[in-house]
């Protein structure tokens, strides 16, 4: 991997450590609890300020409407500079979404996420475009299970059956995936669209918190992107071996993950109660103030099926390099 890309990448976490510190002492009112809880009047620089910081925030803590989605992207592209750029093109996608919902939070137009709960639905919706990346990057022969029998090492089935051409995931995917994302409604969206938008003077300032915590997870999916796209070198893999664990893990992930969460949110759609099933932390910051179902997902789909698809495609590759071209 090209060290120029660790060097931007940490570049891209010092201006950011820079400009907080520097944001401190030019506005010293803005401390955590006005940041969480900005109940108080503010001008627009400082919406715009807060608006950042609850971005990196929601970028930096475990969402599941961003982890398990930039982790499928990332780790498919198998360059930091592509893992970058995975992470740069879904929040794109989010960035643009959330422009249009604080503008409807400003014209008083989104009440309806007041009066319904969105979770399910785009859950749903999430995951079947999920799974439908995830056979494209297959090339739709897939086996439909699990495969935990490879995590145990104990294989079932030929690993020549594996050998198939793999496709890569486009930029333009991932922007439309973000979109879909965006319509998540969580503690974050809460601020920005119902007490950061309507403070704004007029309309057209009303889509800039939007952008703003947009750009706030974007800086921090940027690197995270970066360092997921790194995963598949920990064994030090051979080129065509690190782009064949990529695209599998990225393949298996976004196609299992995406069930994941369709079942989630159907379950969620007929018993809306699990939803709202909560462990308190007593950690004020959100993403990290309790443990529900949305951390179950980033678990799940991260944690359990991200790495162990990594762990099965690292094994598979090294097996299927033995005498072979990798696709």
């Amino acid at each position: 991997m090209n060290k120029k890309w660790y060097v931007i990448a940490a570049v891209i976490a010092v201006v950011f450590i820079l400009a907080i510190i520097l944001l401190r002492y030019a506005f010293p009112q803005l401390n955590l609890s006005t940041i969480l809880n900005p109940t108080v009047k503010l001008t627009l620089i400082e919406i715009l300020i807060i608006a950042f910081i609850l971005g990196v925030l929601h970028g930096i803590t475990p969402d599941e409407h961003t982890w398990p989605i930039t982790f499928s992207y990332a780790i498919g592209s198998y360059s930091t500079r592509k893992g970058m750029k995975a992470g740069f093109s879904f929040s794109l996608g989010f960035t643009i979404q959330r422009a249009f919902l604080t503008t409807l939070g400003f014209l008083g137009l989104a009440a309806f996420y007041k009066e319904y709960n969105l979770d399910g639905p785009v859950y749903v919706l999430v995951g079947v475009a999920m799974t439908v990346v995830g056979m494209y990057m297959l090339n739709k022969k897939i086996d439909i299970h699990i495969p935990f029998d490879r995590l145990l090492m104990s294989e079932h089935h030929s690993v020549k059956s594996e050998r198939v051409q793999m496709h890569d995931i486009k930029p333009k995917v991932a922007i439309v995936h973000g979109l879909i994302a965006g319509f998540g409604f969580g503690a974050y969206a809460t601020v920005i669209t119902f007490i950061l938008a309507p403070q704004v003077p007029s309309l057209i300032y009303a889509p800039l918190p939007g952008i703003m915590f947009g750009l706030g997870t974007m800086t921090m999916q940027i690197i995270f992107g970066a360092i997921f796209a790194n995963f598949a070198r920990v064994k030090k893999l051979s080129e065509d071996q690190v782009k064949y664990v990529g695209r599998k893990t990225a393949g298996r992930t976004l196609f299992y993950g995406g069930i994941a969460f369709a079942v989630i949110g159907a379950l969620i759609v007929l018993f809306p109660i699990i939803d709202n099933i909560a462990i308190s932390t007593g950690n004020p910051i959100p993403n990290l103030s309790s443990i529900g179902i949305s951390t179950v997902l980033v678990l799940l789909v991260v944690g359990v099926i991200g790495i162990g698809s990594l762990i099965s495609g690292i094994r598979e590759a090294l097996k299927l390099n033995n005498g072979h071209k990798i696709d």
